[in-house]
């Protein structure tokens, strides 16, 4: 589910003397003049810590030293901006403490500090990302008011330091893939110009997992949190749940990686469209099709059957290994869930539904004749076969 992190907040105890405390509620005044102060301060962490962000920018923000002169322990603010930026740079480095030193003419301090905490909790993504709530006491000075912030996170710095950058679909893509064949529980994404939901990553995450058929080993449970809830630039938390426990994973991985190197050595030496059909006969003696039997490649080959989706994850395993052209396809037949694979021969992209083989015939069809044997997909998740 998608989280939303309106709850995150700044707060306060108690005014005591001229040292004030204050919880920041709903109250977002008009300053959110956020987009251009965020990318200022971004760049100011290139390099403080393990925690910052990966990428970098040759641009050069106006607020370049937001050190007081003399105490680089003491952040600086003219306005309500570099008063964001000064949090988003904390916030940042990870640091549980900071001081900033406010020189404004607002007549409100605190609601200045309220507003900032609120949207850096709320608006910025790695602060809706990991900070729970911030704290801070005001000291008003002759020129300036100095504030004590205190930063509570949710997330660890391990946690944080692990977020990737990624930029458009083929690279979350890429990086799902990494995480599904590494088993890995979670990946962290900080993704640029996005604007998509949850169902857009799981969608990729279904892709990837079918792009590794040697690691397809059970669909994990999905699930996926974004922050902000809105905006370009979002943090993308993907948590996977495999259906086997990681020791066990790796166990079947190595056992399947045997068993297609020892296929792929058994085949005989043929080349083209000749080596593409000699690979699918291997697959289907190796193993029945039963509709009700497993989903995996490892269920074919260890346990001797599988369904369709089993069967064209293991051709499609084989395929990898024998570096041929292929893709597994996800649609109906008769309204049915239905799996087969799309490869590349001397006449252009196939269709082969090896579920549908008795074993000697193995008919290649175009997108035209597959639809008019009644299978439906979508086109655009394969290439076109015509």
């Amino acid at each position: 589910m998608i989280v939303n992190n309106a709850g995150a907040a700044c707060s306060r105890p108690s005014r005591t003397g001229r040292d004030t405390r204050r919880t920041a509620t709903g109250r977002l005044c008009g300053r959110r003049r956020l987009l251009a102060g965020l990318a200022a301060a971004s760049l100011l962490l290139t390099g403080c810590s393990a925690m910052l962000e990966r990428d970098y920018s040759h641009v050069t923000p106006h607020n370049a030293a937001p050190t007081t002169e003399g105490d680089p322990s003491i952040l600086r603010a003219e306005s309500y901006q570099e008063l964001v930026n000064a949090l988003v740079y904390l916030v940042n480095l990870g640091a549980e403490q900071g001081t900033i030193r406010l020189y404004t003419d607002s007549e409100d301090v605190e609601d200045f500090l309220s507003n900032a905490c609120l949207e850096v909790v709320q608006e910025d993504p790695l602060g809706a990302y990991c900070v729970e709530f911030i704290t801070y006491s005001v000291d008003p000075v002759v020129t300036f008011s100095q504030a004590e912030v205190d930063i509570t996170y949710r997330r660890t710095r391990e946690q944080v330091a692990s977020i990737v950058q990624a930029t458009g679909a083929a690279a979350i893509r890429s990086e799902l893939g990494t995480a599904l064949t590494s088993f890995a529980p979670e990946r962290t994404l900080r993704i640029h110009y996005f604007e998509e939901d949850e169902a857009f990553i799981q969608d990729l995450a279904h892709q990837a997992y079918y792009d590794a058929p040697a690691f397809a080993l059970g669909m994990p449970e999905i699930s996926v949190s974004i922050y902000p809830n809105s905006g370009r630039q979002r943090i993308v938390e993907i948590t996977l749940n495999y259906p086997l426990d990681h020791a066990e994973l790796l166990a079947r991985q190595s056992e399947l990686a045997g068993a297609v190197d020892k296929l792929a050595q058994e085949l005989p030496a043929l080349s083209g469209q000749k080596r593409l059909l000699a690979a699918a006969r291997a697959v289907l003696e190796a193993g029945d099709f039963d509709p009700l039997g497993g989903s995996t490649a490892y269920d074919l080959f260890m346990d001797g059957s599988a369904n369709s989706e089993g069967l064209s994850l293991a051709f499609a395993a084989l395929c990898q290994r024998l570096e041929l052209p292929c893709q597994t396809a996800q649609g109906t037949l008769e309204e049915s869930p239905r799996f087969w694979v799309a490869v590349q021969t001397g006449e252009g992209w196939r269709h082969l539904d090896l579920a549908a083989s008795d074993g000697e015939e193995l008919p290649l069809y175009t997108d035209l004749q597959l639809q008019e044997l009644g299978y439906i997909w979508d086109p655009a998740t394969l290439p076109p076969c015509v």
